[in-house]
């Protein structure tokens, strides 16, 4: 079997017999003096020919064409540049592009996800899961997955809301958003705001939230707190101001 990798393959050979021209009886026998001229004409054509061949002269090693000539010239005239070894490569700058969730987009989002992560926007903390996963647990314990935007004050914060004590309102969830984060970045949540700072634990920054005076029921230092996973709901379009 050939392989057809190579795509080589050989030609059968045949043997083609030549064939026999047999006179007719009766025939007259034909002059054999006009083929004898015929190949001593041939005879004297191949001679003539290797005479011809041999009187032309032969390429010399190393000869080129006039073509492979004009080339050669050409290349002649061709420059190199050779930088030295020493040289090191500039560096090229590349632009980097980050993209950040902005404040329209999540107010069009309208979930509580979405004001979640506007708090941690206004209070220019990282939007990691661990941040989000926080907030949402955080809101839970204050008004609960059903009504979280109650009184569009998720958090019951008293800041801003005309409640000292977290029972006042906000005229839309947007205004919340930021007293929310103002609040924690007041002075009186370092360590809250630290670790919100950090995004990295949801458990540290509950334990921070706890630990401070936020709610004076202080969570049952845990013991009030859910860690179960939490449910996206949408708030109605008014809460937002839309």
């Amino acid at each position: 079997m050939q392989d057809a990798r190579t795509g080589g393959r050989r030609a059968a050979r045949q043997e083609v017999a030549t064939p026999v021209t047999r006179p007719r009886v009766g025939a007259p026998a034909r002059s054999r003096a006009p083929r004898r001229s015929l190949v001593a004409a041939a005879v004297v054509s191949v001679f003539g020919l290797l005479a011809g061949l041999a009187l032309a002269p032969l390429p010399q090693p190393g000869g080129s064409l006039p073509t492979a000539a004009a080339d050669a010239a050409l290349h002649e005239d061709s420059q190199a540049v050779r930088v030295g070894a020493d040289v090191a490569a500039p560096a090229v700058s590349r632009e980097s592009y980050v993209a950040t969730t902005g404040s329209q987009t999540l107010v069009a989002g309208g979930t509580n996800v979405d004001w979640a992560k506007l708090v941690l926007v206004e209070g220019g903390w990282p939007l990691s899961d661990e941040n989000v996963t926080f907030m949402m647990r955080w809101m839970r314990q204050e008004n609960g997955a059903d009504n979280w935007w109650n009184r569009n004050n998720p958090l019951n914060n008293g800041q801003g809301s005309g409640g000292g004590s977290g029972l006042g309102s906000y005229p839309t969830l947007v205004e919340a958003a930021y007293y929310a984060a103002e609040n924690l970045q007041s002075g009186r949540y370092p360590e809250v705001d630290a670790a919100l700072a950090r995004g990295d634990s949801a458990d540290a920054t509950a334990q921070a939230i706890w630990a401070s005076v936020w709610a004076s029921s202080h969570y049952g230092y845990g013991t009030h707190w859910s860690s179960r996973p939490y449910e996206v709901i949408e708030a109605p379009a008014s809460a937002w101001g839309r």
